[in-house]
């Protein structure tokens, strides 16, 4: 948490996130404002140069070892300033050497127009002596450069506050970028709120470009510029073009986004209509061609939105900024910083590179100081804020990525690879069914923390184990005037201001101290930070908290105000250490071999324990560590980057036209940054070659900066030695005798500033003086602890932990065991000791519940990052379509990362089958496979890989870990495994009952590729067709499985068997009582109403076989009975549903109702008896065909259990499965429908529902791996339900066949409609037709496989979601944020 600077500079408020901390100043004008200034001579300045930030050290410089290039220090100014949401620092080097640091309001309109320039002039005046009025522009004569980072973008990004915004985009594809991957970010939220699109019209352009076959009858190719042939089927028209445009101009539409397909390689057609868009007048046109040359149409296409989204708002803000100075800057080098953590020119900082550009500062900072004196060990950067944490890692270069997603706009371009999780100071607080939870909602900066007492009265509700709020989404504590309902709960406690928050919880601690910062809180923001009103908002929780534990399932002592306050605090860390394991451990990386470089207002109360956590011994906080982003900028490089797209293969036949390719892209570096002053000798150029290996979508950026040319590579370097050095790293394998593709050609050009900080030390003048003595809260009790002024600290200090080190932008807290010490910079290096030996026992603690929650979680999200990296099919590494989870002793799930609802169940059914069928007949070393339904098996191609995990003195497994992953194909009678006509199971692929893939530590590759192949035996079927992708990929879930055995061996040495095992039960037990909570509270609203306690659905397969249930609720108990007697009988074909596949359906259906993030595991079905009658299509004979089931009954499973409980209408009720292959390629998809509507929101379109969540192909993708032409992939308009909230429309794909292929279709909801609910309409039912070349239209019904002959083509309509309540229906009785459907 930030702390303010001295008084008589303004007072500081509290920042946006909640954390009350930056200082923020009043801007007062007038003299005696700006920062503080220290002269070379160490002395502070006095008088009018009264300062703002105290405590600076002696004496620093910006040294210029290029005074051609960035000015001479010695006559001008160099302003650095990161512009943030809530604070805008300003880091200065003086004419002379000495430094300047300032920080003031980003928005403050009744003082001045612009941050940046309000801090120049501030700075220029005091150093001038001189009054700068505000309403003049700034002379720049004395201004060398400015360089700066802001979060324009993002916020614009964030707020949706850009530009309006027009797409143009082939014909065709109008709801392209709305359909996106058709995955759903939040699993288990029925709303299934999505961002609305950066754009508000579309127009189709008449034109087409393909990739050249040479087809009969196809034109003259021509080539594109990755060396492709296209086809050029259609030309753009223009002519009908041009009357569109007049009217967007005339609806005062101003910016275009135009997204062609194929323009990657074939940029004419859009360039073509960027042409005719400028002739008309349209001030901005990004071409997704030039804002990213990559293919994939989607990411490039979300991409050119958000470069026309954003680039004007940047463009006005640069303008308003130009102005503030005398010749607009004419003369002055201004930089800004981008997302790749390199500076660009002003004029070309463009909206899509600028979303990262306030964290990229930061980045560099740490990278440019901590890395250098820590000796180049690798850096992980730890930025805390109010609202969240950033995390990041160096080591040496930066890590970038090139796809990923800000404010749910996916944008392709190079970005910095920084994570972040919704914990910090001002995340709040809550106590849920027995569990500590930590965010991610947050308090904001009105009202605040609860220490504020700013805002009106809130209501913190405090449940009883036996009380919940009977809502899809928790109600949470709300603002008293905004309140609409409350649920009924034992306790009401009225607090003025703010929720309760981390930063109260560290207040109540005593590790904030109120007198550091000013009386600006209160009503009136005339009063301190209150500690007592803290305490009395924790203290709301903790009897929540010692009620559960006294009257709870495991009755237990009380806990003090500080023992609760210190365990949300040990759950905050815990959350944070999430973010930083996936970016070292999940990656290969030791996080104990790195150093923790904590900058941020609010990580130095926490970076000791997060070290600690980590394995790490060293803590490094930067003397600017409030100000690291400006400093990070003041010693970035300026860079310039050029890219275009390749499709050749890396061989020594095209090892000629890579390095002319280079080359070029070379040369326009370096001309870019010759231009902007840089002589030849401060100009550095690196290359990169994306590779991939052929057949596969996991491409690597490589640099061949540490493999120098060969004989036998191009003269940049040996990139396919890079390729395969680093591939091994990421991935652990190589596949040799696949050929590698160059995907993009890209150099990076740096132009060196020559910048480098440097720092006279403090001598020392005798022992640290200490400020005060207070008494902080550690494990254990309070402690006596020193309070040190970091102003007054010289080289060498050390100071044993505990003490608080104070300045004016941050508290550190140093803890026991720990020593600080000021380093020759200046900074602050923290030792970390060993915690002391606590006593963790098996008995049930809430606090260590909510620990081992997340780190259980960590464990099964880390196993699925393995395997993702480590596999090679697309199903696995591009779709998704795999889950990983870790087992108790018993095989009861513990916990199972957020991947494939259709999988949650079912997997404990697979290793509890093992544990039963094998008995003591399992060995250290061994591997399991299974599919089998009948041992809990979904559907064959989705293969179980279980490793039973031993230990030290143990007979039987201590725990297991599990991995399921779908195989594209593992024989039968159709290729892709996935047949729509299967009436056995023999006929649908390889059995495995009980297989050791692995025995004694060895892959058993013989025997399971004869299981394989087994299936060709049987007339009919063939084989695996895919033998080698089988193999890779099951070893992927071998290492995934180690993973997860590694992570469970860890937390176990650390806490012993016996506790990690009681945990287990302990974390299953809580979901068990988060259920019975929601079944409680479900069935007292029913009595409520008069209602019975009795709940029941009927829905029916396209076949008509019914699905019954009905759901008898014990309200006393928090329990139920799920009787589906009455479902149909096992049916003649592939409906059939294994057991374990309700059991899926029911868990993921009790976590939606729950509404909240709970441990999801099988806890869940402990308060739930389940009734399935034998036989029947949900638990057929073991011989039963059963691929539909997995992908069609489920869904029919879950829109049963949710009308039941009136929950929200049916979905599209389908996956809406095609395969299609023939004897050399074979492709699979599911593809989105609508969704229902609930009581509050609209249907979501085109968005994959319930069981399933896997991503479809990128339309580029497809059309250049798969002889198929994408014609349509747009909305179904009107298919969605009608109703006061309407159900989501389906989409319309259609495929034209280039070559002969068995098309398959495996669907349902072409007979019988998605159910609207009360009195909204059902959706409409899907359909799927082939028009044949001929022009016949044949109706293919829901279940079939065709011959296809080129010119084919087959059309795929999904459903759409049922609609909810009808004219007359009841008002709700709450509004959810409509989701545009």
């Amino acid at each position: 948490m930030e702390t303010p600077a001295a008084r008589g500079s303004g007072p500081p408020e509290p920042d946006a996130t909640g954390e009350p901390g930056g200082p923020r100043f009043r801007a007062g004008g007038g003299r005696g404002q700006g920062p503080e200034r220290v002269r070379p001579n160490g002395r502070r300045a006095t008088g009018a140069d009264r300062p703002v930030l105290p405590g600076l050290p002696a004496e620093e410089s910006l040294l210029d070892s290029s005074p051609t290039t960035m000015g001479s220090p010695e006559g001008r100014f160099h302003f650095a300033i990161d512009r943030g949401g809530t604070f805008t620092d300003v880091f200065a080097q003086c004419p002379g050497g000495h430094v300047r640091v300032l920080k003031l309001l980003s928005e403050d309109p009744a003082n001045y127009v612009d941050a940046p320039t309000e801090g120049i002039r501030r700075i220029l005046e005091q150093e001038g002596g001189m009054l700068l009025p505000r309403d003049r522009p700034l002379d720049t004569s004395r201004i060398a450069s400015i360089r700066m980072g802001t979060t324009v973008a993002t916020n614009a990004l964030l707020e949706r506050r850009g530009e309006r915004v027009a797409l143009l985009v082939t014909r065709g594809f109008r709801d392209l970028l709305h359909v996106g991957t058709q995955a759903r970010e939040d699993l288990f939220d029925l709303a299934v709120p999505m961002p609305e699109m950066l754009y508000e019209e579309v127009l189709e352009v008449d034109e087409r470009v393909v990739l050249y076959r040479g087809e009969p009858g196809a034109g003259m190719p021509v080539k594109g510029r990755t060396g492709d042939l296209l086809e050029v089927q259609q030309p753009v028209d223009l002519g009908g073009l041009r009357g569109k445009l007049e009217e967007l101009l005339s609806r005062g539409i101003r910016s275009l986004a135009v997204v062609l397909m194929h323009s990657y390689t074939w940029a004419q057609h859009e360039q073509q209509v960027g042409a005719l868009a400028h002739e008309l007048g349209f001030t901005h046109v990004s071409l997704s061609s030039e804002a990213m040359p990559m293919v994939r149409i989607v990411p490039r296409g979300h991409t050119a939105c958000a470069d026309a989204y954003l680039t004007p708002t940047i463009q006005r803000y640069v303008q308003g900024f130009r102005r503030g100075f005398q010749g607009q800057l004419k003369d002055v080098q201004v930089l800004f910083m981008r997302s790749d953590g390199g500076l660009a020119p002003m004029d070309s900082f463009s909206g899509s590179r600028a979303v990262l550009s306030g964290p990229a500062g930061g980045v560099v900072g740490y990278a440019a100081t901590t890395y250098r004196v820590e000796g180049g060990h690798p850096v992980i950067g730890f930025d805390m804020g109010g609202t969240s944490t950033d995390v990041s890692r160096y080591a040496g270069e930066f890590e970038h990525v090139f796809e990923a997603s800000t404010a749910g706009v996916t944008l392709q371009a190079p970005q910095l690879d920084i994570n972040t999780v919704a914990a910090g100071g001002g995340s709040r607080l809550f106590f849920r069914s027995g569990l500590f939870v930590v965010g991610p909602e947050s308090a904001g900066a009105h009202p605040g923390p609860a220490c504020y007492r700013k805002g009106k009265s809130w209501h913190v509700l405090c449940q009883s184990p036996s009380h919940t709020a009977p809502a899809q989404r928790p109600l949470q504590p709300t603002p008293t005037a905004r309140s609409r309902r409350s649920p009924p709960a034992p306790h009401r406690a009225h607090l003025p201001g703010g929720p309760v928050t981390v930063t109260d919880a560290n207040l109540v601690l005593g590790r904030l101290l109120p007198a550091s910062f000013p009386r600006i809180f209160g009503p009136g923001e005339d009063q301190p930070l209150s500690p007592e009103a803290s305490r009395k908002a924790l203290e709301a929780v903790a009897t929540e908290v010692n009620s559960f534990l006294t009257n709870g399932p495991c009755p237990a002592s009380p806990l003090s105000l500080e023992e609760v306050a210190m365990g949300f605090v040990r759950v905050a860390n815990e959350a944070m250490c999430r973010p930083i394991r996936a970016l070292t451990q999940a990656r290969g990386h030791d996080p104990s071999a790195h150093v923790l470089a904590c900058f941020g207002g609010a990580g130095g109360q926490h970076a000791c324990a997060i070290a600690r956590a980590l394995g790490m011994d060293t803590v490094h906080i930067h003397r600017h560590s409030g100000l690291l982003s400006a400093l990070g900028l003041a010693l970035a490089d300026v860079v310039h980057e050029a890219q275009e797209p390749c499709s050749l293969p890396y061989a020594p036949e095209t090892f000629v036209q890579l390095d002319q390719r280079l080359s070029r892209l070379e040369e326009q570096c370096v001309d870019a940054l010759r231009a902007q002053g840089f002589p030849r000798a401060q100009i550095s150029t690196e290359s990169f070659l994306h590779l991939r290996y052929q057949g596969t979508d996991c491409a690597l950026m490589v640099s061949a900066h540490q493999h120098p040319a060969t004989a036998h590579s191009p003269r940049a370097g040996d990139f396919g030695a890079g390729f395969v050095e680093r591939y091994m790293r990421e991935f652990g394998f190589i596949i040799p005798e696949r050929p590698v593709v160059v995907d993009d050609v890209r150099v990076r050009g740096t132009g060196r500033s020559g910048l480098r900080l440097e720092y006279v030390p403090k001598a020392q003048s005798g022992p640290p003086r200490v400020d005060k003595t207070t008494r902080c809260y550690f494990e254990g009790g309070y402690q006596e602890t020193p309070v040190y002024l970091l102003g007054e600290l010289g080289a060498g200090h050390k100071l044993q932990g505990p003490c608080l080190l104070i300045d004016s932008n941050s508290t550190i807290l140093v803890e026991p065991a720990c020593q600080a010490e000021v380093t020759e910079t200046g900074d602050i290096r923290i030792s970390v000791g060993a915690e002391a030996p606590g006593t963790v026992g098996a008995q049930l603690d809430p606090i260590h519940l909510s620990i081992f929650s997340h780190r259980f979680m960590s464990i099964a999200e880390q196993m699925g990052r393995i395997l993702q990296r480590t596999a090679i099919s697309t199903n696995i590494k591009e779709r998704l379509d795999f889950s990983c989870a870790l087992f108790g002793p018993d095989g009861g799930l513990v916990s199972n990362a957020p991947h494939i609802p259709v999988h949650l169940g079912a997997m404990q059914e697979t290793v509890q089958f093992q544990i039963q069928h094998l008995g003591a007949d399992l060995h250290p070393g061994d591997v399991l496979l299974s599919n089998h339904p009948c041992a809990g098996g979904s559907h064959l191609p989705d293969l179980t890989v279980i490793t039973p995990v031993f230990w030290p003195g143990q007979t039987r497994p201590v725990f297991y870990v599990a991995s399921r992953g779908h195989h594209a194909d593992i024989g039968g009678i159709t290729p892709g495994s996935m047949p729509p006509h299967s009436t056995t199971l023999q006929q649908e692929g390889a059995v495995f009952l009980s297989f050791r893939l692995v025995q004694a530590g060895v892959f058993q590759e013989e025997a399971v590729t004869e299981a394989l192949r087994a299936p060709g035996k049987i007339p009919g079927c063939s084989g695996t067709r895919n033998l080698h992708d089988n193999l890779s990929d099951l070893r992927a879930q071998v290492a995934a499985n180690q993973k997860g055995i590694q992570l469970v061996g860890e937390l176990i040495g650390q806490y012993g068997l016996d506790v990690v095992q009681a945990y287990m039960g302990h974390i299953q037990a809580n979901a068990e009582l988060a259920v019975r909570d929601m079944l409680r509270a479900f069935g007292t609203s029913r009595q409520a109403r008069g209602l019975p306690l009795e709940v029941s659905a009927e829905d029916h397969m396209d076949d008509g076989s019914p699905i019954r249930l009905r759901v008898q609720i014990n309200v006393s108990e928090g329990s139920a009975v799920f009787d589906f007697s009455g479902t149909g009988p096992e049916v003649f074909g592939n409906l059939n549903a294994p057991r374990a596949i309700t059991l899926s359906a029911l868990i993921y259906c009790l976590r939606c109702l729950v509404g909240r993030d709970i441990p999801l595991n099988q806890g869940c079905l402990a308060p739930v008896r389940v009734v399935i009658p034998k036989g029947s299509i949900l638990d057929p004979s073991p011989e039963a065909a059963v691929v539909g089931g997995n992908v069609l009954t489920s869904q029919r499973v879950v829109d049963v259990i949710l009308g039941a409980f009136g929950a929200c209408a049916a979905s599209q009720g389908c996956m809406n499965n095609v395969t299609l292959g023939n004897t050399h390629m074979g492709y699979y998809e599911t593809v989105a429908g609508g969704a229902g509507a609930g009581p509050g929101w609209h249907g979501r379109s085109g968005v994959h529902s319930h069981m399933t969540n896997t991503r479809i192909t990128d339309p580029e993708i497809l059309e250049s791996r798969y002889p198929v032409i994408l014609r349509r992939f747009e909305l179904r308009l009107g298919s969605g339900g009608r109703g006061r909230f309407r159900g989501g429309d389906g989409v319309i794909r259609e495929l034209l066949f280039r070559e002969e292929a068995l098309l398959s279709v495996l669907t349902e909801r072409r007979a019988f409609q998605p159910y609207g609910l009360m009195g909204g309409e059902p959706g409409t039912r899907g359909l799927n037709l082939l028009i044949r070349k001929d022009g016949r239209t044949v109706n293919l019904g829901g279940k079939t496989s065709v011959l296809v002959s080129p010119g084919d083509v087959f059309c795929l309509h999904t459903p759409g979601g049922g609609g909810l309540w009808g004219p007359r229906g009841p008002r709700p009785l709450c509004r959810r944020r409509s989701c545009s459907p």
